[in-house]
C-alpha cells in the first residue's frame, strides 16, 4: 500500500502541481486548503507525512504542526514545511516544533521529491 500524504497549503497554484507530482511518484494524496481543515483531514485520511505551508487561514502551519506534535495519536505523522518563509529564525522555529524537515519555495520538483522519500524513509 502506498504512502498517504497530506498537502496543506492555501495556494492551488502550489496544491495541484504538488498533488500531480505526488500521484505520479505513487502516493495518495488529499488537499487541504487552511489549518482547520488540515487538521480535520489528518483524523479522517490519516497521513503518514503533511507538506505543511506556514501561512494558512485559520490556523497557521506552527499551530498545526503543535497540535500534531501534542497528540500522541499523530506521533508517527511526518512534517514537512514548505513554506516561503525562508528566513533563518523561521526554519529554526519549525524544526522546533518538531518538524522532520523544511523546504523554502521557489523548490524544485526534484527536491521535494527527494525530502519526501527521505523522510518516509523510501
Amino acid at each position: 500500500m502506498s504512502s498517504k500524504i497530506l498537502i496543506a497549503d492555501d495556494e492551488q497554484s502550489i496544491v495541484v502541481p504538488l498533488e500531480f507530482l505526488m500521484q505520479q511518484k505513487g502516493y495518495q494524496v488529499m488537499a487541504a486548503y487552511n489549518g482547520e481543515e488540515a487538521i480535520e483531514k489528518i483524523i479522517s485520511f490519516n497521513p503518514e507525512l503533511i507538506l505543511l505551508d506556514i501561512m494558512l487561514p485559520i490556523i497557521d502551519g506552527f499551530e498545526v504542526c503543535q497540535m500534531i506534535r501534542s497528540n500522541p495519536n499523530w506521533k508517527d505523522i511526518k512534517i514537512i514545511f514548505v513554506s516561503a518563509m525562508g528566513r533563518e529564525v523561521d526554519i529554526a522555529k519549525g524544526l522546533a516544533l518538531g518538524a522532520d524537515a523544511y523546504i523554502t519555495k521557489p523548490f524544485a520538483n526534484k527536491e521535494i521529491i527527494q525530502k519526501v522519500r527521505e523522510v518516509l524513509g523510501h
